[in-house]
């Protein structure tokens, strides 16, 4: 059926039929194709841009589902890192002083790394900055945990030795039953010249031949004691301690024998410059001469403590120096 197009003429005031060129047919057909085509880009458009596709909602409930677990993973590094800090003021300021060693320094414990990490070229969004913020927790607890596990290690070594070296401190006195000092630490008047100088151990009366004992475990040095002390033994105890036994009668232990705390080393005398029966003892640490009242710790009551420790603190003339 051939179909007509008419158009109304306001000269005529009547309709009449509308001649259409082949131009004119085509401008026809590219403004129908356009109006079509302008109205499928607006549908996609609102189709893509204001709602939501099945698909992408997923994707979006999925998107904070994850940024949640993220949050989550955050927060929990967060209490692992201040777990950690607690670990590691323990171990600086109770574990190595029980142990007699040195904290770790701060700047070996947070040492200034390169904070770089996978996502520093990548453009950020929420999602990401939320991973390079785990990523860089996550690297900074890794390395605190590293030095922790290397601190610990050594701690457990130093305990392995700790037994050893409770042995090795001197903590008994050097003669039983003995309970004050003639003569103590510090500045004490010359046996001789009568002048006050320092006493760099402790005086103890007692009859010749009165058993004298080591104050801990350790090897008999080999080193000489200085000019005047007659018959003596050093012991070196390790861990920086020694101790020094003078004006024995005898002594019945060589160079390089080991010993223990409470082993017979020697007898009471009056051997070299001295002025009566007595041993003179010292206790050296770090090769500094301390006072051994300090170090009379055990088998011993707090009144025969209290009682050495008085009558170490009269200044008057000492046996020998």
């Amino acid at each position: 059926m051939e179909r007509n197009f008419y158009f109304f003429n306001p000269n005529t005031m009547s309709f009449e039929k509308a001649k259409l060129s082949f131009w004119g047919f085509i401008k026809r057909i590219v403004w129908v194709g356009a109006t079509a085509i302008s109205f499928a880009i607006l549908v996609l458009w609102i189709a893509f841009y204001v709602f939501d596709s099945p698909r992408e909602k997923m994707l979006q409930r999925e998107n904070n589902e994850l940024k949640e677990q993220l949050n989550i993973i955050s927060e929990r590094l967060d209490v692992m890192s201040l777990t950690l800090e607690d670990i590691q003021d323990r171990d600086d300021q109770v574990y190595r002083t029980i142990f007699e060693a040195d904290p770790i320094p701060f700047e070996k414990r947070n040492p200034w790394f390169n904070l770089r990490t996978r996502y520093d070229s990548i453009p950020m969004n929420e999602t990401l900055k939320l991973l390079k913020n785990i990523d860089i927790k996550t690297s900074t607890l890794l390395f605190k945990l590293n030095e922790e596990r290397i601190s610990l290690d050594t701690l457990l070594q130093l305990a392995e030795r700790k037994s050893d070296m409770m042995a090795s401190i001197p903590a008994i006195r050097p003669i039983k039953n003995m309970y004050n000092v003639t003569s103590g630490f510090g500045m004490r008047i010359h046996p001789i010249l009568k002048t006050r100088q320092p006493h760099r151990g402790v005086d103890i009366t007692a009859p010749k031949g009165t058993p004298v004992y080591a104050t801990a475990d350790g090897v008999v040095s080999y080193k000489q004691a200085p000019s005047g002390y007659g018959l003596s033994v050093i012991v070196d105890h390790g861990y920086s301690y020694e101790t020094l036994y003078a004006h024995l009668s005898k002594k019945i232990v060589k160079s390089g024998q080991k010993v223990k705390r409470g082993e017979l080393i020697g007898y009471v005398g009056n051997t070299g410059f001295s002025v009566g029966a007595h041993l003179h003892y010292e206790v050296w640490k770090n090769n500094i001469p301390v006072n051994p009242v300090n170090f009379f710790l055990s088998e011993i009551t707090p009144e025969e403590y209290n009682s050495i420790l008085e009558s170490s603190k009269i200044v008057n003339q000492a046996l020998s120096f």
